[in-house]
């Protein structure tokens, strides 16, 4: 029996340049590059199946129908739109865009959000885990460079002691490297059976509602700071009738989660004061004179150090663990005199890691399954397994528990999914270390939202494309697959996708330039 053939990879981009030459010269390749354009640099687009009607704007008659048969590939294309950058790139480019846009319309107005709000108190919070054993970290004292992107100051030593001490399981507590930016051991503890695994999955389960009762706590601690200034609350008639005072202001937020290297989620948070107005209570208006961004930064570091969330008994913790916020909580202000942050920055900031997930960890899987856990998870495997195994196990349906405590072989994940139980969420989201909340998220009256932007986006290029014939585009789709027919497709359309790409960025360079010489002549 023979062995079959394995291609290396210059055979495999062999293959894929002769799909994509053999594509390049077929006669329909100009409309079938055109046909492909919606989801030209998509990684994965999904492929739809069915009717494309042309109906009469003004008379509502079907004019013309065409069935996907009749398209190049027999398909309809559409890009995935994957916020994760390692899963699909060009469409996490489309989503850090909104995402931009989301933060910095809650900061300097625009897109249905009023200008004024650039004028309303605002900081800048990083909220970070405790510690949940010692991890290999990178430390600059003092930093000289002149951008902390591009840093190459020399870093202090890891765990400098005067004593080479060792832990209860024979491992050294000391650390004299000086890591570099790029240090596979940063964010690995220095001993794996005295780190907390368990603690660490079940803080980032809980992180969510850690936050919220943080938030809740902000807004308490200034409604306590309005009345002791004599600042009177406002009067709300709510829409069944009823009478309400409330306080005169309220905290509006953005927020981010990023994934440290020791896998533990962390957020930065964007808080904004508003005021209240009694004739409207959904409008944007300026907090009362008598609260500051004094008052408000005092306020977070005031909940942050003293809210904390016990979890649910567990049958391996009874008492619950202790949720709480560590001692790193940097709190900053925007467009202060003098300071670095400003609203292009933070938002640009902040929409970068709305794209990312569990990759800084080293981690990226999709969602686990009992056949799929044991690839990833290990009790007495490296930090990143035995955060999964920790997952998995806490997660387990306790009430079918046997005497050892383990879970019967019958355990399936769809019966996880809809058990109301306080850790089931650890299970489903293994694969992303027991977080469960999304990366990005924001009060309702912050910003714009996401929908708005896409709905925005897709009229427009309706419209663009109706309008010249005077019909509306009416499809009656069905999914029939995912991803490109041929490698050779994929490095077409990509590439075609990146050109356009390259060309719009140089435009819009090109626009501003000309912005600034306008301004500069005046």
């Amino acid at each position: 029996m023979s062995t079959p053939l394995t291609l290396s990879r210059p055979g495999l981009a062999a293959g894929r340049d002769a799909q994509a030459l053999h594509r390049a010269a077929t006669p329909e390749f100009s409309g079938w590059l055109e046909h492909t354009r919606p989801a030209g640099g998509c990684s994965r687009p999904i492929r739809l199946t069915g009717t494309i009607a042309a109906v009469g704007r003004d008379t509502g008659r079907i004019l013309n129908e065409q069935h996907t048969d009749e398209l190049p590939d027999r398909t309809l294309y559409k890009a995935c739109g994957n916020r994760r950058e390692s899963h699909c790139r060009d469409c996490a480019w489309v989503y850090q865009g909104d995402a931009y846009q989301v933060v910095r319309c809650g900061l300097t107005g625009g897109k249905g959000v009023p200008a004024s709000v650039s004028r309303h108190p605002v900081v800048f919070a990083t909220l970070t885990a405790p510690s949940f054993g010692a991890v290999h970290h990178r430390h600059v004292p003092r930093h000289t460079c002149r951008s902390r992107q591009r840093c190459d100051c020399r870093p202090a030593p890891c765990r400098a002691r005067s004593t080479a001490a060792t832990c209860k399981h024979g491992q050294p507590e000391v650390c004299f490297a000086r890591h570099d930016a790029d240090d596979p051991r940063l964010g690995r503890p220095l001993c794996l059976d005295c780190y907390d695994h368990d603690h660490q999955v079940v803080w980032n389960g809980f992180s969510g509602e850690l936050w919220r009762r943080t938030k809740q706590a902000i807004e308490r601690h200034l409604a306590a700071l309005c009345r002791r200034r004599g600042i009177p609350f406002v009067r709300v008639v709510t829409a069944s009738g009823k009478v309400r005072w409330v306080p005169p202001l309220r905290v509006s937020h953005g927020k981010v989660a990023e994934m440290q290297r020791r896998a533990a989620v962390h957020f930065h948070v964007l808080l904004r004061l508003d005021g209240v107005d009694p004739d409207n209570p959904d409008a944007l208006v300026p907090p009362p004179a008598g609260i500051t961004v004094d008052d408000l930064e005092e306020a977070v570091h005031a909940a942050a150090s003293k809210i904390t969330v016990t979890t649910p008994a567990h049958p391996d913790r009874p008492q619950g663990w202790l949720v709480s916020w560590g001692k790193q909580v940097d709190v900053r202000r925007i467009n202060s005199a003098g300071g670095e942050l400003t609203d292009d920055k933070v938002a640009a900031y902040l929409a970068k890691y709305a794209t990312k997930a569990t990759e800084a960890t080293g981690h990226c899987s999709t969602r686990l399954t009992p056949a799929t856990i044991d690839d990833y998870a290990d009790p007495e495997g490296d930090h990143l397994a035995r955060l999964i195994d920790a997952c998995w196990h806490l997660g387990r349906p306790t009430h079918t528990d046997t005497a050892s405590g383990a879970a019967t072989a019958d355990d399936r994940q769809d019966t996880l999914d809809t058990e109301p139980r306080p850790y089931a969420g650890l299970r489903r989201w293994a694969h992303m270390l027991g977080f469960g909340g999304h990366f990005l998220t924001k009060a309702r009256r912050y910003s714009v939202t996401f929908t708005v932007l896409r709905d925005t986006r897709a009229t427009y290029r309706r419209a663009e494309d109706d309008d010249t014939t005077g019909t509306i585009t009416v499809g009656t789709l069905t999914y029939v697959g995912s991803g490109w027919l041929s490698d050779g497709d994929a490095l077409i359309a990509n590439t075609a996708a990146r050109q356009r790409r390259e060309s719009r960025r140089i435009g819009r360079e090109e626009l501003a330039h000309k912005a600034w010489l306008v301004g500069a002549a005046a």
